[in-house]
């Protein structure tokens, strides 16, 4: 069959329109069938968030948080931006900034990818290099302080409401809404946590229309920070609590770019105090990174480490869970 049938016989694809501006390219992303590396008996699913415009499930983050800054009067024509990012919240930030006609300016540690630096000053953003030692709370601290020095918006991405909610108003619903369209249940859901607004924020829209949905979050092997039952110890910044007053106890450095800071964001524990999650796993950073080969090389689905290793969780989810099941895992980005 024709890669073109369903155009031609009057079919539509779903973003096949015009739009005002970028910015509303965001959301829609595929749910696409995973057909050789699951168990027999089960289907596996993955949610292609590198779809979105700048290819990262950032983009609904970015979008969210300078959307909430408007609306509350605290972003106007001329204001920069400032945000600590391993590179796709930078990214997608930059894209909207642009968009929007604000100022950016990134704090990165040395650590995150030089390609990731070049996209976000292509986009117009300033990059500033944090020491790689320091992590990401010391990214997180630089953005505070220069925040705090030139009076300037801070995004807050691992603390503001407005992550979550954004996957509660969005990335929730279409997952529900992909089942019910082919009258399927989602009996397993699988995602790792970054800034957590995806577990937060989709999974309690999963998990209001969909009780019986089970939730399975992923974490690095060497950093489980979750896993340990540790809390993060917090601090109050230009007025509000709960950035991260240093780092975690249990964190190491891992392979898994995007997963896993060296704190558990604000964000992801209020995912946590929820009691959204049903399981926890932890996943290897080699196993990862084998997954996304064979992702790549026996389904020609292209992603990052944080999607092979939210894939692998879920084919681990796949092999103990019943017969007939569905079960769907998110693919960040590429």
């Amino acid at each position: 069959m024709s890669c073109f049938a369903g155009l031609l016989q009057g079919g539509t694809a779903p973003k096949a329109r015009t739009y005002a501006n970028i910015t509303e390219t965001i959301g829609g992303t595929p749910v696409v069938r995973v057909n050789k590396l699951a168990p027999e008996g089960v289907e596996l699913y993955v949610k292609l968030e590198y779809f979105n415009p700048l290819s990262s499930v950032k983009d609904r983050l970015a979008l969210a948080i300078i959307e909430d800054g408007e609306q509350k009067g605290l972003l106007k024509a001329g204001c920069t931006v400032v945000e600590a990012t391993s590179g796709n919240t930078g990214i997608a930030l930059a894209m909207v900034c642009a968009q929007r006609g604000y100022k950016f300016v990134s704090t990165m540690a040395a650590s995150f990818s030089v390609e990731r630096r070049k996209v976000m000053r292509m986009l117009g953003a300033q990059v500033i290099v944090t020491p790689a030692p320091l992590g990401g709370t010391g990214m997180v601290q630089k953005a505070e302080e220069l925040a705090e020095k030139h009076g300037w918006f801070l995004a807050r991405q691992f603390e503001t409401e407005a992550n979550a909610d954004g996957h509660k108003k969005t990335t929730g619903p279409e997952i529900l809404a992909a089942f019910a369209r082919q009258g399927k249940k989602l009996d397993y859901w699988v995602t790792g946590y970054g800034t957590g607004g995806t577990f937060a924020g989709a999974g309690e829209a999963i998990k209001a229309g969909s009780p019986s949905t089970k939730i399975v979050l992923s974490e690095p092997k060497s950093a489980p920070l979750v896993t340990s039952g540790k809390e993060q110890d917090r601090k109050e910044v230009l007025g509000k609590f709960g950035a991260p007053a240093g780092a975690h106890p249990e964190w190491k450095p891992h392979p898994i770019q995007g997963w896993t800071p060296n704190f558990i964001p604000k964000v992801c524990e209020d995912g946590l105090k929820l009691k959204l999650m049903d399981e926890i796993l932890l996943v290897d950073g080699r196993d990862a990174m084998d997954t996304c080969i064979r992702l790549a090389q026996q389904e020609g689905i292209f992603c990052g480490i944080s999607g092979g290793a939210a894939v692998w969780t879920a084919i681990e989810v796949c092999k103990k869970a019943p017969k007939g099941s569905n079960v769907l895992a998110m693919i960040p980005d590429t």
